[in-house]
């Protein structure tokens, strides 16, 4: 197993424009990011990681005036991007150019592809895919604070190297097994700027609680969270700053129309009500005559009946037949709740549908559905005939 030995730290313009050549040409890099966003709205980009099988190099943004040079390389559609839980780091990569990086390769997803649970935490693949237990010593840092000491630049460089390691294990294990190319449309999905554009029309669809609101509540809602989007965003706040989620529900749920029935609403400060109190009620008034916005079908409360439960059961065992066929974990397949909604929505934006899903199980379910395939008990265990 190879061990970290040395890591170039980037300061400098000069550094960084010869770690660019050394990066040049490269087929892939894994990244990683150190940020903060605690007291902001938007993510602040303190240290990033990069890593090739010939070198590891931790860059200071906050050292260098201008990190444009490696954000070209970064860009480059020749060379991929590996990450994990790619997300958060595609976030602050959106924030700098307005653009997303591309081709990428999230390490997280396609470790669902070799049987690993959901959403598997990086400290946990390291160790099932390569035997080493990663530190957590530095992992409460404020990377803002300067300068940097020796052992954190070492383990912030620690997670890039062995993040490359896994890149290359997962994708020997992926092409012994024939996956490779099943991850393409979920790679390809980290790369759509929706994900990462809060539109603050949107903003609603994000509050947690959401799907409990209906009629003139769930209008007021909407206005409300589409304010504080705006705002958090404008100031560079965070959200929950100015409102979290359950104030917004509760007063979605109250309507007040008077400063004082605002401020009976548990948790509102009066130093908050003094200075956006009279927007808010201003809000909820235009609100209380608008119809809401309709609830994606996936978050609207699903009822069915007792024999749609059964049903559902009958999927959920279609669902773990072919995880064991496959060697994967039944979550990975389809969630109890994509079913109830596959059978309460129908199937037109169910993820279990598409891409390597509808592949394994997504055709299984629907042929149920459609009365072309039946579930048999056979010697203690079920089969699937068509």
């Amino acid at each position: 197993m190879k061990t970290l030995s040395s890591v170039q730290y980037v300061d400098t313009p000069a550094a960084l424009e010869e770690l660019c050549a050394q990066l040049h040409g490269e087929p892939w890099l894994a990244l990683d990011t150190e940020f903060l966003r605690e007291k902001t709205y938007y993510p602040r980009l303190c240290l990033l990681q990069v890593a090739t099988p010939g070198l590891v190099a931790c860059i200071d943004p906050l050292a260098l005036e201008d990190i444009s040079p490696l954000l070209d390389v970064l860009y480059r559609e020749d060379t991929t991007k590996v990450l994990h839980a790619a997300r958060q780091d595609m976030e602050i990569f959106f924030h700098l150019r307005n653009a997303l990086p591309s081709p990428v390769f999230d390490t997280q997803i396609a470790a669902l592809l070799l049987g690993f649970p959901d959403q598997i935490g990086y400290g946990n693949l390291v160790k099932e895919t390569l035997g080493i237990e990663l530190e957590k010593l530095h992992s409460r840092t404020d990377w803002s604070r300067r300068p940097l000491s020796d052992a954190q630049i070492h383990y912030a460089a620690e997670d890039v190297f062995y993040l490359a390691q896994v890149y290359e294990h997962l994708v020997e294990k992926l092409s012994e097994w024939g996956r490779l190319d099943w991850l393409s449309e979920d790679f390809e999905r980290l790369t759509h700027v929706e994900l990462y554009n809060n539109d603050p029309e949107q903003a609603w669809l994000k509050v947690r609680g959401v799907n409990r609101l209906k009629g003139v509540g769930l209008a007021v809602l909407q206005a409300l969270a589409e304010w504080r989007e705006t705002v958090a965003r404008d100031q560079d706040r965070p959200r929950g700053w100015l409102l979290r989620d359950d104030e917004l529900i509760e007063i979605a749920r109250h309507q007040p129309a008077t400063p004082a029935a605002l401020g009976a609403i548990r948790g509102l400060h009066e130093r908050f009500i003094d200075k956006h109190g009279a927007r808010l009620l201003e809000l909820i008034a235009v609100a209380r005559g608008h119809t809401p916005k309709p609830l994606p079908s996936t978050e609207r409360p699903v009822r069915l009946s007792s024999l749609q439960d059964a049903l559902v059961d009958a999927m959920t065992a279609v669902v773990r037949v072919s995880a064991t066929e496959n060697a994967l974990n039944p979550a990975v397949l389809a969630s109890r709740k994509q079913l109830e909604q596959l059978i309460a929505n129908g199937t037109s934006d169910n993820e279990v549908l598409h891409g390597w899903r509808g592949q394994l199980v997504g055709k299984r379910l629907e042929a149920l559905l459609a009365g072309e395939l039946g579930l048999y008990a056979r010697n203690g265990a079920i089969e699937l005939r068509s």
